[in-house]
């Protein structure tokens, strides 16, 4: 390691390299965050909590606490060195004051302050800075109590001495500004489970996450040892595994590493969890490209050594990751991310040094522990002959179905427009609501689908049990873009998907259903945003000739208060069963009118989440889902993904 990369012991002014200002936050503060949305407004703690992972992997930090404060601000410390307060050379400011004021001033451009950081751009400090009403930084350091305050970005308290200490580390409290965010009420629950993620990553590294929003404090400290095999185990924990032990995989070259963990479950589907300096890689990149080119060569190489695997056969990469879990931490001083939000990992060096660790390690396992190794490679034959089957079943349904000639579904009232991209498809569950959808719809961009009965639960069944299902056969055939590892989002024939159920148990579980099929067979549905579930109103209000409609509880009250006036007179107030009872005009007004209705996007800012709701609902053991079915019964209607 070069002078030039290396760790300064002192982390001072020196350290910090300023880049560019920071007047574009606030104008375009999805570029910096991804959204203002509530994705975003977690992401303004996930910025100052990596600041604090950053003094962890740089090995100054032990402890990192995260508290959602009453009124909703929010305080983050740790134990590391403390953000410099001497003065940065190239501006003449106190270090802490231009981390917090300038975009692209950090301790990780080559300063010297950090050899693996995941704040890449150094603008996370900035970005909440301008992104929060007010903002207070403490630093404990050379025995004083540092203290700078600011609001919106700018500042209203310059950096003075408050008091005196014997610790290190760096205090941050932030109130999320309500002119920069749709909503700016915190999510434990989120919170917990990034926290979490990270108290996985880092082994040994203690987190502590509370809400002391509410008299009852919840609090919860994380420390795992075993770093990520124990994410794999949390991974796996409500699923059957096929093999007890975890395979745990590590090296590094030059300044790079990597660690990979891996355990089979008896599910079809794939787990897989990547990370670049702590931070989430969703879209995946380099390590998962690596990755996947040695599971695959390894496993395909052991099966024609021990002769499971004859001649020319093979199996796929899809047949090698059937029911796998896992995970993937890599470390370097230059990852090179796509965006600010960290998507992607595009470093390819990465990729060789992930598929040698796994090559090497691997194949020695195998050889270490035949039993894991054969009912592994045993899983992903079966898989081998299951996607077999699957093409056989798919080529037979489209000569009988109709798939290869084009011809559309009976239950499908199709759209006069062409263009996918002004296209909409609604999903209608039963007959009689089809038909008032039917009727009430704009025809020329609008096309109904009518689903009846009970959906096929994906979950328990392979792929060449879906081609062919008189549930699901059609609904493959009106979107056209085939499904599984032939999905292919350009043949997609409506580019807005809309899930139109009641709002009863009922309707969530074919939403569900509907929503575990898109997650496991067209997920780029899901991933492009395609996917929306309708709102219907819940009730009707009535006063003389006057009618109304509201979505919710507490809209019904303001609406029955309004019609109501001064004088007082009688509301008569109707819940709606379902869609079925509403005539076409009804529907067209209050849930199919590109004007007045509303639709939820269906996302997957957390796909580990969705699989592991996925999994307790739709998955064959009954006690984990009585248990979630208890604990969420109360939210039963309003639950998405």
């Amino acid at each position: 390691m070069s002078d030039e990369t290396k760790v300064t012991q002192e982390y001072g002014g020196e350290q910090i390299q300023v880049l560019e200002g920071l007047e574009a936050v606030r104008k375009r503060p999805g570029m910096y965050i991804g959204s203002t949305s509530a994705s975003g407004l977690h992401h303004l703690v996930y910025e100052i909590v990596d600041n604090s992972i950053d003094e962890a992997l740089a090995g100054y930090c032990k402890h990192i606490t995260v508290t959602i404060n009453p009124g909703n601000s929010v305080t983050v410390t740790d134990d590391g060195r403390g953000i410099p307060v001497d003065i940065q050379p190239q501006t003449g400011k106190p270090a802490l004051e231009v981390v917090f004021t300038v975009l692209h001033a950090g301790g990780k451009f080559g300063g010297g302050g950090y050899k693996v950081s995941g704040g890449l751009h150094g603008v996370g400090a900035s970005v909440v800075n301008a992104l929060s009403e007010w903002l207070t930084a403490r630093v404990y350091k050379n025995g004083n109590i540092y203290e700078m305050k600011f609001a919106r970005g700018q500042i209203t308290q310059e950096m003075k001495i408050v008091g005196k200490t014997d610790k290190t580390g760096t205090e941050v409290t932030f109130q999320p500004d309500p002119e920069m965010f749709d909503e700016v009420i915190y999510s434990y629950e989120t919170l917990h489970e990034r926290m979490r993620e990270e108290a996985f990553l880092n082994a040994g590294l203690s987190i502590t996450i509370t809400d002391a929003r509410e008299e009852e404090v919840q609090t919860e400290t994380m420390c795992y040892e075993g770093g990520i095999r124990e994410f794999v185990e949390f991974t796996n924990k409500k699923k059957t595994v096929i093999h007890t032990d975890i395979i745990y995989m590590s090296g590094s070259k030059d300044d790079a590493s990597a660690e990979i963990a891996i355990q089979y479950n008896d599910n079809y589907n794939e787990t897989i969890q990547s990370f670049a300096n702590d931070v989430r890689t969703p879209e995946g990149g380099m390590h998962e490209t690596g990755f996947k080119t040695a599971l695959t060569r390894v496993l395909n190489a052991y099966g024609a050594k021990v002769g499971i695997i004859k001649g020319d056969d093979k199996v796929s990469g899809e047949d090698c990751r059937e029911g796998i879990s896992a995970v993937i931490s890599v470390k370097l001083t230059d990852a090179q991310f796509e965006g600010q939000t960290k998507a992607k990992l595009g470093n390819a060096y990465i990729r060789t040094l992930v598929e040698q660790i796994m090559g090497e390690q691997l194949a020695s396992y195998f050889e270490e522990h035949p039993a894991t190794a054969k009912v592994i490679l045993e899983k992903a034959m079966m898989a081998n002959r299951a996607r077999e089957a699957a093409r056989r079943t798919r080529d037979n349904a489209r000569r009988k179905t109709g798939l290869e000639s084009g011809g559309m579904p009976d239950k499908l009232q199709d759209c006069n427009e062409k263009d996918p991209a002004l296209c909409e498809l609604y999903i209608v569950e039963g007959d009689s609501a089809a038909g008032s959808a039917i009727q009430g719809r704009d025809s020329r961009f609008q096309a109904i689908l009518a689903m009846w009965g009970k959906m096929l639960n994906v979950e328990k069944a392979r792929a060449d049990k879906i081609y062919g299902n008189d549930k699901l056969s059609p609904l493959i055939i009106a979107l056209g873009g085939g499904i599984g590892e032939d999905f292919n989002l350009e043949k997609l024939r409506y580019h807005k998907i809309i899930i139109m159920s009641d709002a009863d148990v009922d309707g969530a579980h074919i939403r569900t259903l509907l929503l575990t099929f898109f997650f496991r067979y067209m997920r780029p549905l899901i991933e492009n945003g395609f996917v929306y579930s309708a709102v219907p109103p819940l009730y009707k209000l009535k006063r003389g000739k006057t009618e109304r409609v509201a979505y919710s509880d507490e809209e019904r009250d303001l609406v029955s208060a309004e019609l109501r006036g001064e004088t007082g007179a009688k509301v008569e107030i109707s819940r709606f069963k379902g869609l079925g009872e509403m005539d076409a005009v009804e529907l067209w007004d209050t849930t199919m009118d590109p004007e007045k209705r509303t639709l939820r996007r269906i996302t997957l800012e957390d796909a580990r989440k969705a699989d592991e709701i996925f999994t307790v609902l739709m998955g064959e053991q009954v006690e984990p889902r009585k248990e979630w079915i208890e604990r969420n019964a109360k939210y039963a209607i309003n639950i998405d993904i």
